[in-house]
């Protein structure tokens, strides 16, 4: 389905109601009520530019890029050999990068940053809106997407945090949901389109952390305490986890929190970067 057909099969009241749709409701994965974070050019204060000579995008709030002319052509697309991960209780498909700009460049899917809005506002891939993960496995629905169009989300871990979205979008009803397997950082690395207020790519720094095995399966989570910005990774059989991050505007005296499931600790990044994190 191309732009066209996406705003087309919303109708005039859903579209109205999307460009309306502002700030934060509240959702969960187990329910599907409520809408989550949701934020994009259309409702942020922030001017952004972008990485080339694009078209403008005339509805920034469906997360579809706009159109740039020149649309690959039509190719299959074996979706059923995409190697996917199990995420709270769901089976979430990573679509290879080169799949995810065939679609973007087709104008075939709604693009979504799992990311925080400090890191989406930094840089981001052009048209996407953002609708961050949410520990817990909160997080319900964008309001006025239907629930069968394709939605691809991304991070920059590559994974995690868009795994999690992924996952309480397919919770919600969505139906055709992906997630690029290597991350927006690699989007980055090649120059495909995107907008920004810097387009630096961050140093990356790994916080390793321990917990009781009983608690594999979930989310150890990373929070800048002055900024908000997050990340998240799945804990081991073993116990252990590996925390990657790449936020904006840090360094080694930076206050990270690592919260866990049977932990929360706070301490410099040089700090917990040190050693491994026991609580």
């Amino acid at each position: 389905m191309n732009r066209r057909a996406f705003l087309g099969a919303m109708g005039g009241a859903a579209a109205a109601g999307l460009a309306g749709c502002l700030g934060i409701g509240s959702g969960s994965a187990e329910n599907g009520t409520g809408s989550s974070a949701f934020y994009h050019p259309g409702n942020l204060k922030t001017a952004f530019v972008r990485n080339g000579d694009y078209p403008d995008d005339p509805a920034p709030a469906d997360g579809v890029p706009p159109e740039f002319g020149g649309r690959p052509a039509e190719r299959s697309i074996d979706t059923a050999a995409f190697e996917t991960l199990d995420v709270n209780g769901q089976t979430v498909k990573l679509a290879p990068i080169d799949v995810a700009k065939y679609w973007y460049d087709r104008g075939e899917a709604r693009f979504v940053d799992a990311r925080p809005k400090t890191q989406y506002e930094h840089a981001h891939i052009y048209g996407a809106v953002n609708s961050p993960a949410q520990p817990q496995a909160a997080g319900g629905p964008v309001d006025g997407w239907p629930t069968d169009d394709r939605v691809v989300a991304y991070c920059g871990c590559p994974h995690h945090l868009s795994a999690i979205r992924a996952s309480t979008l397919q919770a919600a009803g969505y139906t055709d949901v992906y997630v690029i397997d290597e991350g927006f950082w690699t989007w980055h690395d090649r120059g495909y389109p995107m907008a920004g207020t810097d387009f630096d790519k961050p140093a990356a720094y790994h916080i390793d952390g321990r917990v009781d095995p009983a608690y594999s399966g979930a989310y150890a989570w990373a929070t800048a305490v002055d900024s908000d910005q997050q990340e998240a990774a799945p804990i081991g059989d073993d116990g252990l986890y590996e925390l990657h991050l790449r936020f904006s505007d840090i360094s080694e005296a930076t206050t990270i929190r690592v919260d866990t499931p049977a932990y929360s600790v706070t301490g410099t990044l040089a700090d917990l970067v040190a050693g491994t994190v026991t609580g």
